[in-house]
């Protein structure tokens, strides 16, 4: 058995949190394997969760283990560290560091994030090919003991060997529970996410109310500034009330849904009878988990080809034949799959100034922008053919179920950490002994 050190922001609202206990949950998922060790970080301003569940008194019981465990010394066998690369540091106590990190929105990281992946673990396990792709194609300047001019390098060339698994997240059930809402309309959007640039929050609001000026139909924007405190749902009021200074004679409806929800209670959202489509114009995701949950809940997305969601956001295409006589590659043999959502056009274009993140979001990176007249095309067509994008959910739900299994999604992630024998060469000769001569 294992002992494993879990280091990350475990109890706090926010994308890590839940990164970080879906990481616990695959652990727990082999008592046989693990042994695991909590140390819970803050994660910039988010609240905490607030839920007294078994789920939590567990975690709370890690804590305290883990406290009397390193004060005496103890060793681990593994680290994980599950945060943004930048605060990634290889642990003293363990034999192995493995980082894990949603990564990046963007097309490129830092060149602290570059270094920290090179020097500081072992093996990183991402959210998403997306994520991937911008670890391993980023180019940095870098001295190569051999010559006084710096050379360009990518991370597999600085660290040959480094191994970076893609992990997703699993599908979650959850009892649907009556969330009282008082809506206007029949037929609602929602929207999800904190209101920050990279969410396009402003642009979501004023082309969906631009768009539906005069229809019977509602946006729901279930968003805060930072918090979930009662001074950010005023700033929030504050700020969402001057955005629609402009729109004062609309039909249309804006409802702002701001606080703490139960896991329970965000899953009922998306099965609500008057909740019909998922918006989400956001110029980047690592993964998109508010769309994710969409989906396997069966509701219609709206959202940019691009990005995490893209590993989500397609099923396999059964009625197309691969060929497999010519000289086609592999991968134009491979079937095709089809797109389960509803796509806005974009363009892809260097990050605004107010969206750069010092070592996190690079000025010299860039993501997308949906294009605004085809993001009203399709809001105003999904909501005139409405049975079309609902018949595309359903198969798309169908699939995530499966594909998305929590067995399958925690045995994914416990085989990426987790050797079922660690090599040496006393083992192989072992092995040879055994096969050779019985």
């Amino acid at each position: 058995m294992k002992k494993v050190l879990v280091i990350g922001p475990a109890l706090t609202q926010s994308g890590y949190g839940e990164h970080t206990r879906f990481v616990l949950r695959s652990l727990r998922s082999r008592p046989e394997l693990f042994d695991v060790y909590l140390v819970s970080l803050n994660w910039g301003q988010t609240g905490w969760i607030w839920e007294d569940n078994e789920e939590r008194q567990w975690i709370d019981q890690l804590l305290g283990k883990t406290i009397g465990y390193t004060q005496q010394g103890g060793k681990f066998d593994l680290c994980l560290h599950v945060t943004i690369p930048g605060e990634w540091q290889r642990n003293p106590n363990a034999q192995k560091t493995i980082g894990i990190t949603a990564g990046t929105e963007s097309t490129k990281i830092s060149p602290q994030w570059f270094e920290k992946c090179a020097t500081q673990v072992d093996q990183m396990i991402v959210i998403s090919q997306h994520t991937k792709f911008a670890f391993v194609n980023t180019v940095v300047e870098a001295n190569n003991g051999t010559s006084p001019e710096p050379v360009k390098v990518k991370l597999l060339e600085a660290k040959p060997g480094l191994k970076i698994d893609v992990v997703g997240y699993p599908v979650r059930e959850f009892e649907k529970v009556d969330l009282d809402l008082k809506l206007k309309h029949k037929f609602n959007f929602l929207t999800v996410g904190t209101w920050i640039p990279r969410k396009n929050m402003e642009n979501t609001i004023k082309w969906f109310v631009e768009e539906f000026h005069d229809k019977e139909v509602g946006l729901i924007i279930k968003t805060s500034l930072a918090k979930n405190c009662i001074q950010d749902r005023m700033a929030t009021q504050q700020r969402l009330s001057e955005l629609l200074t402009n729109y004062k004679d609309r039909t249309c409806s804006v409802h702002l849904l701001h606080g703490d929800l139960t896991d329970q209670e965000m899953h009922s959202l998306y099965l609500h009878p008057k909740v019909k489509v998922l918006l989400s114009l956001s110029h980047g995701e690592g993964y998109g988990l508010p769309i994710f949950e969409a989906a396997y809940s069966g509701l219609p997305v709206i959202a940019p080809d691009w990005g995490g969601p893209v590993d989500y956001l397609y099923v396999p295409d059964t009625s197309h034949q691969p060929s497999t006589k010519g000289s086609m590659t592999q991968q134009q043999r491979a079937p095709k799959a089809k797109p389960m959502f509803n796509s806005v056009s974009y363009e892809i274009k260097p990050v605004q100034k107010e969206a750069v993140w010092a070592t996190v979001i690079e000025a010299d990176s860039q993501w997308c922008f949906p294009i605004e007249w085809h993001c009203k095309k399709v809001m105003r067509k999904v909501f005139n053919n409405y049975g079309t994008a609902k018949s595309k959910a359903k198969k798309l739900k169908s699939h995530l179920l499966e594909t998305h299994a929590q067995d399958k999604m925690y045995d994914k992630f416990v085989n990426s950490v987790h050797d079922a024998k660690e090599f040496s060469v006393e083992n192989w000769l072992d092995e040879l002994s055994v096969e050779s001569f019985g």
